[in-house]
């Protein structure tokens, strides 16, 4: 990885980060007792919440915005497979190609764009499974290397955000804000990259309790940076 593209990573990482939470509000240190706390927390809502959603499923809308154009919208059943991670079954019928009347080099021409934008779309959809849902597992592993820092959510008493540094790339960060009277994650934030840091990707995911059941994604924003594509996630039902 080059270490100017790493720099300007690292700088609209923390901008990125600053942003979302309104203020540079003091962390406790990675070692400390209230972090140590803090992520025995995290870890058990974390791991609680997988065990519970295994016994669920649920329908994912997906819209793709490039450069603030609807693209497409896709519609998927899910559940969580055996590896904890989000096993799709498309739901949409498969439709019939518009009768085009631009010329076949013309219409070459827009398949190839859509092919580019699709293949985009799904190479971030991806990476961020890899971070949703949090596992416990990479959560100590991050614990033990002193990549997390925990603090005070700046204006929302009775909450608190856990930092995590190089959760799956080296120079990514990830923000969990958690309920602490509930002990349940409230909201996600996650600053990353594709293979160069010049590919990053932003995301930001909102919790929502099941009644009697466990917190989920309820919505969620990727942001492609440098294609200027957006990925809006809405699950229901």
């Amino acid at each position: 990885m080059r270490k100017g593209s790493l720099r300007r990573f690292r700088i609209s990482l923390t901008l990125f980060s600053l942003a979302a939470s309104g203020t540079s509000a003091w962390l406790f240190a990675a070692q400390s007792p209230e972090t140590q706390q803090r992520i025995v927390e995290v870890k058990e809502a974390a791991a609680r919440n997988k065990q519970a959603l295994a016994q669920y499923t649920w329908v994912e809308q997906d819209t793709i915005i490039l450069k603030g154009d609807e693209k497409k919208q896709e519609h998927f059943q899910v559940r969580l497979g055996p590896d904890g991670k989000a096993q799709k079954t498309p739901l949409d019928a498969l439709q019939a190609a518009p009768v085009e009347h631009e010329g076949r080099l013309k219409r070459h021409i827009i398949e190839k764009k859509k092919e580019e934008y699709k293949e985009y779309a799904d190479q971030i959809r991806s990476l961020i499974q890899q971070y949703l849902p949090p596992d416990k597992d990479m959560l100590e592993q991050a614990y033990q290397k002193g990549n997390i820092m925990v603090g005070p959510q700046p204006g929302t008493p009775g909450q608190y955000r856990v930092v995590i540094s190089n959760y799956v790339k080296q120079g990514d960060k990830m923000t969990l804000v958690m309920d602490g009277a509930q002990k349940s994650i409230v909201n996600l934030l996650i600053a990353t990259y594709l293979d160069d840091p010049k590919d990053a990707v932003n995301v930001n995911a909102a919790f929502s309790p099941i009644p009697g059941g466990p917190n989920h994604v309820s919505s969620e924003t990727i942001n492609g940076v440098s294609k200027h594509l957006t990925v809006s996630v809405q699950n229901s039902n």
